[in-house]
């Protein structure tokens, strides 16, 4: 099989890790988007720590869960998004205002839908966690 989206198959499996109540999860092979999207879910609670296992070849990444993560995807195709229609992704894809994030990869670099408003910049959408 090949792979199509190596950040899908990431998401699909911390999210399946999740559901099952596992503690830490593998990740294989891992990316530079890879690990900017593990940052912002750091940033905001959403896992523990990570750490990344050079193996020679595409990298490894094990990551602590904590149990609060509900749901993560990916949004394919990389879907642009302007600064004023960031609102109507919120509300398509977060369940609350209150809680949840979007990832947007801007010329700015990877970040979350906050960020991007502050910047007043708009960009690609990554995906999404919650």
């Amino acid at each position: 099989m090949v792979r199509m989206s190596v950040l899908a198959d990431c998401l699909k499996t911390i999210t399946n890790a999740e559901k099952r109540g596992k503690r830490q999860v593998l990740i294989r092979p891992s990316s530079k988007v890879i690990v900017k999207f593990l940052q912002c879910m750091q940033q905001h609670g959403y896992i523990g720590e990570f750490e990344i296992v050079d193996d020679h070849r595409a990298q490894k990444i094990v990551i602590e869960l904590n149990g609060r993560l509900n749901k993560c995807g990916v949004i394919s195709p990389r879907f642009d998004v302007h600064v004023n229609d960031i609102e109507k992704w919120i509300v398509n894809l977060l369940p609350s205002r209150q809680f949840g994030q979007i990832i947007l990869s801007t010329t700015y670099g990877i970040m979350t839908h906050e960020e991007a408003r502050r910047k007043k910049t708009g960009g690609k959408v990554l995906g999404f966690f919650y």
